[in-house]
């Protein structure tokens, strides 16, 4: 693992739970929310969240690729962030995205050795712009967790 991870992160990573890298993730960005969607039978599965309600979960337990944020980043296999999910006119944020209440939101692609595995997301209460350097370590955390998960 890099030593550029954060030990929380990395100990997360070492566990190698979704849930758990969820939470490290979570807590080390400052969010309030989050999702790890895995890369199963051609679509992508709810793996693990926090800070959704379960009703709301269950609106994109199972994502289709290029629908929604985190299908759009496993389509495109980059990261996909919205500033405000809530006041989003793009045509990224579904419904689902918008009834979580969160606003600045960022989806990156869990790959490893360039194949698919899933996608990492993670969101705050307000509007928020994701630096690149953010955007970097996320995408570092995703690849790590990404790297152990079984292939589909």
């Amino acid at each position: 693992m890099s030593a550029s991870l954060p030990s929380s992160i990395e100990d997360a990573l070492k566990a190698g739970h979704p849930q758990e890298v969820l939470a490290a993730s979570i807590q080390h960005f400052d969010c309030q929310a989050g999702t790890v969607h895995l890369w199963r039978d051609g679509a992508l599965k709810l793996a693990a969240y926090s800070g959704i309600p379960p009703h709301v979960a269950q609106i994109f337990e199972t994502v289709p690729i290029g629908k929604g944020i985190a299908g759009l980043a496993a389509e495109r296999r980059e990261p996909i962030t919205i500033c405000n999910l809530q006041t989003d006119s793009s045509g990224q944020a579904r419904p689902g995205a918008k009834a979580t209440g969160m606003e600045g939101s960022i989806a990156v692609p869990m790959l490893a050795g360039g194949e698919l595995r899933g996608v990492l997301g993670i969101a705050k209460a307000d509007a928020y712009d994701w630096s690149e350097g953010e955007t970097q370590l996320l995408l570092q955390i995703a690849a790590e967790l990404g790297g152990k998960t079984e292939a589909a």
